[in-house]
């Protein structure tokens, strides 16, 4: 990272809760699914179900409780979402059966879902004047925070005690109340008024629905490293399985170094589509690479792998910073919690449907699969421009009124 510490003590106390935040995150994503098939010993088919009813679940909490963050502050209602969470994951402890587990995993989704929406305006009232770029680093510090869970996370999978599984939840629970603490020390936000108009108004914008959509196709690419590599590096590649770590590590190492740099060129909704654009190109390359690692030597497909991830993580930059601009900048200051409550839901349907889909096409059809994969993030990236313009120009034609009252004269 350019620089370990953001400018200000609001954006450090911010950066700081969301980096214990991560580390709790990353002991879960590393070993959640087996905590709940080998500690409490529910079969994988219905964990799969459960993960996928709180998935659905936790998709509108976002618009709702992002609404409230712009209506009551962002502070408390973005550290309630946090003791939920905690709570919540705390109750994983007591899990033995389908029904307790769904009911607890939803909860802890929809909290997840919620807190994202309402962090929003805390980072754009807090992030000075390019939010976005404060946006890119606190994404690298979510990189550093999980790689560190996911360590702590190993030492647990090869324990593989019930002792140590419970202590990775307790330390999971743990650091999401200390991330809610953090919080304290941050001053509030002031709601800004509400314009007149309906309530709703971000799912009335069919442009920022438009980009919304656009984003939650190419967001599928986030589960290539972590779903379809390593499936595709153990079925159909002669490559070591180390190597699944190797490209894990490799992405990761890349998002820390340069997510703050890639983000600080994209800094107009403009520059934003056009990034959408070479965030396809890039994974159109990364997958015809991956889908040529099969049937060659293992040295051969090992640099191949190690290719494609390069190149599939610099995409990866372009398509954060693609995203974190646009759903800034198309946003309205007083909505922004709703606003980004709404693009939530791109990625939390990719989160959803993203691994099966992977899965379908890349793993189960094989080659032919990759390239229909790659062909629908460049696909996407080509319309991104285009959704831009359109967003920009319904932008502009909302702003014409406000701006004509403001300088209405008084009656």
């Amino acid at each position: 990272m350019p620089q370990l510490l953001p400018d200000t003590g609001p954006q450090r106390v911010l950066a700081a809760s969301n980096f214990v935040y991560t580390i709790g995150s990353g002991l879960y994503l590393t070993a959640g699914v087996l905590y709940f098939t080998q500690a409490a010993h529910l079969p994988a088919g219905q964990v799969g179900l459960g993960l996928g009813i709180a998935g659905f679940f936790s998709l509108a909490l976002g618009i709702a409780v992002g609404h409230l963050a712009d209506r009551y502050g962002a502070r408390g209602v973005h550290a309630a979402t946090l003791v939920v969470q905690a709570l919540a994951t705390a109750g994983f402890l007591l899990v033995d059966s389908f029904w307790p587990f769904v009911l607890m995993v939803s909860a802890a989704a929809g909290a997840k879902a919620a807190g994202t929406a309402a962090r929003s305006p805390l980072i754009r009232h807090y992030g000075g004047d390019r939010p976005q770029e404060f946006r890119a680093y606190l994404r690298a510090v979510t990189n550093v925070g999980i790689s560190l869970g996911a360590l702590g996370a190993g030492w647990v999978v090869q324990v593989g005690t019930l002792t140590a599984y419970q202590l990775m939840i307790i330390g999971n629970a743990i650091a999401f109340a200390v991330s809610s603490a953090l919080l304290v020390l941050l001053p509030p936000v002031t709601p800004l008024p509400a314009t007149g108009g309906p309530r709703w108004i971000a799912l009335r914008d069919r442009p920022y629905l438009l980009l919304t959509t656009l984003d939650g196709i190419m967001a599928i690419q986030f589960k290539v490293l972590t779903v379809a590599i390593p499936l595709w590096i153990v079925g159909a590649t002669a490559a070591p399985h180390w190597l699944i770590s190797g490209t894990m590590l490799t992405g990761t190492v890349i998002v820390v170094a340069f997510q703050v740099r890639a983000s600080r060129h994209v800094d107009s909704p403009a520059a934003g589509g056009d990034a959408y654009r070479r965030a396809g190109v890039a994974f159109l390359i990364a997958c015809a690479l991956i889908s040529l690692s099969a049937g060659v030597p293992a040295w051969a497909a090992a640099t191949l792998l190690i290719t494609a991830v390069v190149i599939h993580t610099v995409g990866e930059l372009w398509h954060s910073a693609a995203g974190f601009e646009v759903s800034f900048a198309l946003a309205p200051r007083h909505a922004t919690g709703q606003y980004l409550g709404v693009f939530g839901l791109g990625a939390g349907l990719a989160e959803t449907l993203g691994p099966g889909l992977l899965i379908w096409l890349c793993i189960s059809w094989g080659r032919p699969g990759w390239f229909v994969v790659g062909a629908m993030f460049a696909l996407t990236g080509l319309a991104a421009p285009l959704a831009v313009r359109w967003a920009q120009t319904h932008q502009d034609a909302r702003q014409v009124p406000l701006r004509a009252a403001g300088k209405a004269p008084a009656a």
